[in-house]
């Protein structure tokens, strides 16, 4: 098949997963080595400028049948870069929602101000990132072509649960490395609704009703804990998401610039217009100034 083609199946070994340990079903998932780690000549594309076809996957430090002998030296930044981010998620009676700021940073530098955070990998699922940005975009990409492939070989979707389960497998043989993936799966299952699950790149796996990751996380979860309700409306919980975000990037250095939001349904996610943080912080200002003459006129 052409697909097949593209995907080079042929060219690389494969492995048969029981897909019971993703799913309770029969079928089995039929899913590409990535953690072969053979030393090879890097394949280019003649026609594209000898463009790479192949990524080099890093050998794991914490597996001996990862690390080949006179080829574990990794190459290390010369300094150390911290970055921060304010991811969230919450599931109440009107779906899901899934909201971050858009500040990539890099120690003390703003990297980018608009970056996107927040990428939705089919129709009722999208996914929120910390981490290395880089690590973020490359296993988004994989995680989404994994799920199409699913799609077109077994014509239905793969639930919440199997796709979070599907991630801890292919991160967790690079717990130990550099590698820096927090990602947030935020969706609706057909059969079970909202789910919301927690993956990270040591392979851990968290569902729960409310997430919130990155350095300004301690900031939301102050918003979150005191006004999260299963009861509240889509409006409620809209402007509940927008106040933890602003509060969160008002207090951390390495949080700002504005604010994505999706709200996920049986019907699929919807996005909200991207809004600046810095109106947020003017219209939250004149609101207090209003409050605190009225309270000099009533004294």
């Amino acid at each position: 098949m052409a697909l097949e083609d593209i995907c080079r199946f042929k060219d690389r070994h494969h492995k048969w997963f029981p897909f019971s340990s993703l799913e309770d079903t029969d079928t089995s998932l039929y899913m590409m080595d990535y953690f072969n780690l053979r030393w090879r000549g890097l394949r280019t594309s003649e026609k594209n400028s000898a463009i790479p076809l192949d990524f080099f996957t890093p050998p794991s430090a914490n597996s001996a049948s990862f690390c080949l002998p006179n080829h574990s030296t990794t190459v290390r930044r010369p300094f150390p870069l911290s970055h921060g981010t304010t991811t969230l998620g919450f599931i109440f009676q009107g779906g899901v929602i899934a909201a971050a700021d858009t500040r990539a940073s890099a120690g003390g530098l703003v990297a980018c101000p608009a970056v996107h955070k927040i990428t939705p990998i089919h129709s009722h699922l999208v996914v929120t990132s910390s981490g290395s940005g880089a690590d973020c975009m490359l296993w988004e990409r994989i995680l989404t072509r994994e799920i199409r492939l699913y799609q077109l070989r077994h014509r239905r979707r793969l639930s919440i649960r199997g796709t979070a389960k599907l991630l801890s497998f292919m991160l967790h043989p690079f717990k130990g490395t550099e590698v820096c993936v927090a990602l947030t799966l935020c969706g609706w299952d057909k059969e079970s609704g909202p789910k919301l699950i927690y993956v990270c790149s040591d392979g851990a796996r968290l569902q729960g009703d409310i997430f919130s990751v990155g350095s300004g996380s301690p900031y939301a979860y102050g918003v979150l804990d005191g006004g999260l309700k299963w009861s509240l409306s889509k409006d409620e919980a809209i402007s509940l998401a927008r106040e933890a975000v602003f509060r969160a990037t008002h207090r951390d250095a390495y949080s700002g610039n504005n604010v994505d939001l999706f709200h996920i349904t049986a019907q699929g996610w919807s996005q909200r217009k991207r809004e600046d943080l810095k109106e947020e912080y003017y219209r939250d200002m004149e609101k207090r100034s209003k409050d605190r003459r009225g309270k000099i006129k009533r004294e």
